[in-house]
């Protein structure tokens, strides 16, 4: 007692043991938990205690939690837990008996292997995660005025990197214009804040020459070891950077430096005065033109170190810089060329016409890294400056282009059309691209007429000269336009055509256009084997702008051909990569696929939660589409769940208000299934009439299938059994293998009801075995309804700790690992949290664990 009333020991293990005595009493009435935050700061003897108590406690109702900065005491060279973001300079350390300690304010996945750090021996650490996408989303809803637009929330992390304290800085540091959008984002974190402070004290505590190497290293991410030795000399660059290592500062990987926190670089370089950046650049471009004198691949680096620099002419500098980046491969360059050209467009004279050029242009390479309000702050700079008419058409069809894929569908058709009354003049292929996305404004709002009338534009422009990306867009025009007039056998000679003409087109937005033509022709294996050509191309391009649109139509065939599983994967991915670049056109129809995706697996809170939010969605920006392919998610839904009345009044209400003819026809079985069961055989039969004269126009088995089971299920009692049979034998030549169970779940249903049970359970047997591989809890429970209904003793389900994780459960158990709370999963996926817990004992049955922290050291 006397030691912890003095706080001091007389040595030995008098004061230890009495903290540890005093603990273990209070936790005799109640669990404790004690936290101790930068226990590297504390004195040596304070740590020894806590120490000792760390390594005693296992067999109590005791944790403690100890915080300390990676720093001087910190070993070097220890990765951070595979998948996690790290803060960097913060690790935590856990002891206890405590079993549920929120593995999100441990972050990482799993134990690190015991280190020292602060002085605490044999304690288990981790590196302290960053907040994931869906914590960031929340805290900035918490500290903003207004509403954080995804793509500048994505543009504050890549400075935060996950650390709410800069994340929360940066947010109330954000101008007006800048969270509208109208204004570029910001690049460092706010000077005068307290982050920029304890980074500028670490940094000034190191030696002048460490200083000096650091900011070569801020002003160039690129810069490789031999190059920072010749920079270094006469002294070691190593040596020199040694203290940066310890202090955390720093750390190699390869043959390069790179901050161990990214949000240093902006404070080295911006901390620094304006003319000591400029000689760090000078000297960077005298190294890298005596290191590289015949390498063209440093070209843009020496062009834009020079023009930072101010070495020379200032109009030689933007025209040398400019011709560099135009030249540059986008996706691996430093600087990005919509960087270079913007310094390019700073040092030309506002009265040369080549400024606002180069604006242009910056703003296009903004566009498509993926930096939509960079691109939309390079074009507000335009406004003033004097710009040729051709120049201005080219900024109209990027202004359009933006519109089409975040803003509101008729605005962009409207900004297209006059684009390409322009561009149809001086650069005749764009100004065919610009139709050909305002025909796809029409599409996605679902004005059929809209889009006739461009496609009867375009025909009256047709050359027989045109070369063949061209050919290929005249003709997905007339085969698109056919198919929304209903006349899908005219469609069909156009649209083969664009398939052939495919072959020879690299362009990822053109070879998209040939993936809705093979969809539409019922080649499904051609579709998507095209859209994944066009995702390599836009990958190897760095057209990160294009690959949210080019998911979106990879998902087509994914759907017809029954891959749920790959169009969950497919459809998650485009709707991060929409929020994070601001195309909240494509995150609609993405929410919508993914509602899809819940329907067929029975969740239908879930399905739910994403239908309303992507028909929340469409409604805001005119997005028919993403609308109808809502409403077909709740109406399939409807059907799963034996509710096929208000299937088909959905359905129907959907084909009143929605005019979107694609969507319509991949609903038009469920709607035909729908209506026959509810003995609405007029609506019906118009509808298959439909649907005959498209599939009439392919030659896909699987098509002809769900054609086959549609007059089965309007023919009468001696008709229907031969059409089932048919729709069945054409399902064994195609590869539609869930519509080939539902059938069989149709024609087993109706062969029940002809009181033929033996001929019934044989195919209901069979659907239920395929609804069970697919998780499709709903029609499951129908196969088994029917079963039953046939005098058969229906078997078990099939035991949940068979196989392995589905990927929407190892996606779940990832995110769990990595510390996310039920609700943070829920909402990043557009899951409900009720189908989040289903989930995850699922995930624990079949990996025969009981907890999150035997998940984390699994997972580990």
């Amino acid at each position: 007692m006397a030691a912890l009333e003095s706080g001091t020991g007389a040595g030995g293990l008098a004061l230890p043991a009495a903290v540890l005595g005093l603990l273990s009493a209070v936790a005799a009435e109640q669990p404790v938990l004690a936290c101790v935050d930068d226990v590297d700061l504390l004195d040596d003897d304070s740590r020894e205690v806590l120490s000792f108590v760390a390594r005693r406690v296992s067999g109590e109702r005791v944790a403690l939690l100890f915080t300390a900065r990676e720093g001087e005491r910190a070993p070097e060279g220890v990765p951070a837990p595979e998948g996690a973001r790290r803060v960097p300079g913060a690790r935590v350390r856990a002891s206890g008996g405590l079993e549920g300690l929120s593995r999100r304010t441990l972050g990482g996945r799993g134990e690190a292997p015991a280190r020292t750090l602060g002085g605490l021996e044999g304690v288990p650490a981790q590196t302290l995660a960053g907040l994931d996408a869906a914590a960031v989303r929340e805290l900035a809803t918490d500290l903003a005025p207004g509403k954080v637009a995804e793509d500048l929330l994505a543009a504050l992390d890549q400075i935060a990197h996950g650390n709410p304290l800069a994340l929360a800085e940066l947010i109330g540091a954000l101008t007006p214009d800048q969270l509208a959008g109208v204004a570029a984002p910001p690049v460092t974190l706010p000077k005068g804040g307290r982050l920029w402070r304890e980074h500028a004290g670490r940094l000034a505590a190191l030696p002048a020459q460490a200083q000096r190497l650091l900011l070569l290293i801020a002003a160039d991410p690129g810069l490789d070891l031999p190059t920072l030795i010749r920079a270094a000399r006469p002294s070691c660059a190593l040596t020199v950077l040694e203290p940066a290592e310890r202090a955390g500062v720093l750390h190699s990987t390869g043959d390069r430096y790179d901050f161990r926190d990214p949000a240093m670089r902006g404070v080295v370089y911006y901390g620094a005065s304006l003319l000591r950046r400029r000689s760090a650049h000078r000297l960077l471009a005298s190294l890298l033109e005596a290191g590289t004198q015949a390498d063209e691949s440093q070209r843009l680096r020496r062009a834009w170190h020079r023009a930072c620099a101010l070495d020379g002419p200032a109009a030689s500098l933007a025209d040398d810089l400019a011709a560099a980046a135009l030249d540059a491969r986008p996706a691996h360059t430093h600087p990005e060329p919509y960087l270079a050209l913007e310094r390019a467009a700073e040092l030309t004279d506002p009265h040369d016409p080549a400024k606002a050029e180069r604006l242009a242009a910056a703003a296009r390479y903004a566009w498509v890294a993926g930096r939509p309000q960079m691109a939309r702050s390079l074009l507000a700079r335009l406004r003033n400056l004097t710009a040729p008419d051709e120049l201005r058409a080219h900024v109209q069809l990027l202004h359009g282009s933006l519109e089409l894929l975040g803003g509101e569908t008729g605005s962009a058709r409207e900004e297209l059309l006059a684009a390409a009354t322009w561009l149809l003049e001086s650069h005749r292929m764009l100004g065919v691209r610009a139709l050909v996305r305002a025909a796809d404004a029409s599409y996605r709002a679902g004005d059929n007429r809209a889009f006739i009338a461009i496609a009867r534009q375009a025909a009256a422009l047709r050359r027989p000269d045109e070369p063949v990306p061209t050919q290929l867009m005249f003709e997905y025009l007339a085969g698109m336009a056919s198919t929304f007039s209903g006349s899908h056998q005219e469609a069909a000679a156009p649209l083969r055509r664009v398939v052939e003409l495919a072959g020879s087109v690299r362009d990822p937005a053109v070879l998209v256009w040939a993936c809705v033509a093979s969809m539409l022709l019922g080649e499904d294996a051609t579709a998507h084997r095209l859209s994944a050509r066009a995702i390599e191309a836009a990958r190897a391009r760095g057209a990160a702008s294009a690959m949210p649109q080019l998911l979106e139509y990879m998902i087509y065939p994914e759907i017809w051909m029954g891959r749920y599983a790959a169009v969950a994967t497919t459809a998650a991915q485009g709707l991060r990569l929409a929020q994070e670049t601001g195309q909240l056109n494509t995150a609609a129809q993405h929410l919508a696929w993914l509602a899809i995706t819940a329907a067929v697996e029975g969740d239908q809170e879930t399905c739910r939660v994403r239908a309303d939010a992507a028909i929340g969605l469409a409604d805001a920006h005119d997005l028919g589409i993403a609308g109808a392919i809502g409403n077909w998610a709740l109406a399939y839904l409807d059907l799963a769940a034996g509710r096929p009345a208000d299937a088909a009044n959905r359905l129907r209400a959907e084909r009143r208000n929605s005019n979107h003819v694609v969507i319509r026809v991949m609903a038009t079985p469920h709607f035909i299934e729908a209506c026959a069961r509810t003995g609405d055989h007029e609506a019906a039969g118009a509808a298959l009439r439909v649907l005959e004269r498209w599939v009439g126009s392919t030659r896909s088995p699987d098509l002809r299938a769900l054609v086959s089971r549609c007059r089965a299920l309007l023919a009468g009692p001696g008709e229907s059994e031969e059409l089932f049979r048919e729709a069945l034998d054409l399902h064994g030549q195609g590869v539609y293998e869930f519509e080939a169970a539902r059938t069989r779940l149709l024609y087993g249903s109706a062969l029940r009801r002809d009181r033929r049970p033996g001929a019934a359970r044989t195919h209901l047997h069979s659907a239920l075995e395929t609804f069970e591989r697919y998780g499709a809890r709903l029609w499951t429970e129908q196969a088994r309804t029917e079963l039953r209904a046939s005098g058969d003793p229906v078997r078990p389900a099939l035991d949940a700790t068979t196989g392995q994780l589905t990927a929407q459960q190892l996606q779940i158990a990832r995110m769990v690992a990595e510390g996310a709370t039920n609700k943070e999963v829920a909402e990043q996926l557009f899951l409900s949290r009720r189908t989040v817990e289903h989930h995850l004992r699922n995930i624990f049955s079949r990996l025969g664990i009981r907890s999150r922290v035997e998940l984390v050291r699994l997972m580990s």
